[in-house]
């Protein structure tokens, strides 16, 4: 079966489905690729943070967002072997969202491609992987994909890679990113949380040992961090020794590990921290992890990839309706969002090698924090707001030229 579209996004995940959304909001025939059967994968960043929901209330989804299972958190803090030392309060951010919002990332998918699917331009295919792309003239013009059914072709005037850090577009395309290096590896498990554990995310660093700790109502959701390509060790220890070296970092948790049956209840994130030179070729686009992979450090690489597709629409949206795609504005769009990529990678390298590269490697005290958190009060701004609304937050700029189908009983 052969088709055709002006626009086609290989990846389903945050980038390629606002993406999506908002090429079919500007009249654009446009169809999503998925190559698995439903979103519902676990341990997947589910952070949005302000400049994110900005974007939701701007598309007119904030209401159907709040709607969602979700938590918020107002703030992030430290916690250290001598005490707590607050990091950023989002409270004093001024901004119509100061917090971020914890959205199971399935839900959230699920929100914009239904939003998207209240246009007749829109389509999207589930259990459909990329196998190669389409050439013609030295430019790509759509990609084979392979289902159930077999193998296919769908021809676009512009591709999207927007499939992640394993990029099969990328691949095919013959870009290769330039590894920027982590010294880590994430371990995510689930415990269970009780009444009075708290309610905001915290860092807990000590000598040789780091975790990031997410409540999530009724469980606590953990990032144990390890060396890089340390889990077979990790597994060779045994998960008793896992389960007693959490108990030692968070004692209120010891007495739940035994909750932890085994590895098999354990996810691993393989931490990559890279980019590639060239974002695009002719008729093709790279976005979010497939153009720069994101270490996990500050929770922003949703937040990212959900800037590059807003500011992907809209430098491309109004072109493609008319069917044009030139190459010039593929590279304004990789200009536009090459700095905040790089800034925000600089920062990331930083935390990696002043704390957690020595957390990691036993120092004693991986980082020395003032003993007056006030102090902390010139760079907790400027954290904050790095945080919170990024290098360059963008806002939707692109048409909206098709109105959507009304949905009866939408929230807000």
């Amino acid at each position: 079966m052969n088709m055709s579209n002006t626009c086609v996004i290989a990846g389903g995940g945050p980038a390629g489905a606002v993406l999506a959304l908002l090429m079919a909001r500007a009249g654009v025939e446009v169809t999503l690729l998925e190559k698995h059967d439903d979103f519902l994968r676990d341990f997947r960043g589910d952070t949005l943070h302000p400049s994110t929901l900005q974007v939701l209330d701007e598309l007119g989804l904030a209401g159907e967002l709040q709607a969602l299972p979700h938590r918020k958190a107002y703030g992030m803090q430290i916690m250290t072997d001598d005490g707590v030392v607050p990091l950023a309060s989002f409270a004093g951010l001024r901004h119509k969202y100061p917090y971020i919002a914890f959205v199971p990332q399935w839900e959230f998918l699920d929100l914009v491609t239904r939003a998207a699917s209240r246009y007749p331009n829109f389509r999207l295919l589930m259990g459909a992987e990329v196998v190669g792309l389409i050439r013609e003239g030295g430019a790509a013009r759509g990609v084979r994909y392979r289902d159930a059914d077999g193998e296919h072709e769908l021809r676009a005037t512009l591709t999207v890679g927007a499939d992640g850090r394993h990029s099969d577009v990328r691949r095919a395309a013959g870009l290769t990113p330039v590894e920027r290096g982590a010294p880590m590896d994430v371990v995510w498990f689930r415990v269970p949380a009780l009444p009075g554990d708290g309610e905001e995310p915290f860092l807990r660093l000590s000598a040789g040992r780091l975790m990031v700790a997410i409540p999530r109502g009724t469980y606590w959701q953990l990032a144990y961090v390890i060396p890089k390509d340390g889990f077979d060790r990790l597994r060779e220890d045994g998960i008793e020794s896992l389960r007693a070296s959490v108990g030692r970092l968070l004692p209120f948790l010891a007495g739940r590990m035994e909750e932890l049956a085994g590895f098999d209840e354990v996810g691993v994130l393989r931490v990559a921290l890279n980019r590639v030179r060239r974002w695009h070729r002719p008729g093709l686009l790279l976005i979010g992890d497939a153009a720069h992979a994101m270490s996990p450090i500050f929770g922003v690489g949703i937040n990212l990839a959900i800037q590059d597709a807003v500011a992907a629409a809209n430098l491309l949206a109004g072109p493609l309706s008319a069917g044009r795609a030139p190459e010039s504005l593929l590279h304004r769009v990789q200009r536009r969002r090459a700095l905040p990529t790089v800034i925000t990678q600089f920062a990331q390298r930083v935390v990696q090698d002043r704390l957690i590269r020595p957390a990691l490697q036993g120092a004693a005290r991986p980082v020395r924090f003032p003993a007056d958190p006030s102090r902390l009060l010139v760079v907790g701004p400027v954290v904050r707001r790095f945080i919170g609304l990024g290098v360059l937050p963008e806002h939707v700029r692109s048409p909206a030229t098709t109105p959507p189908r009304p949905v009866a009983g939408t929230p807000g």
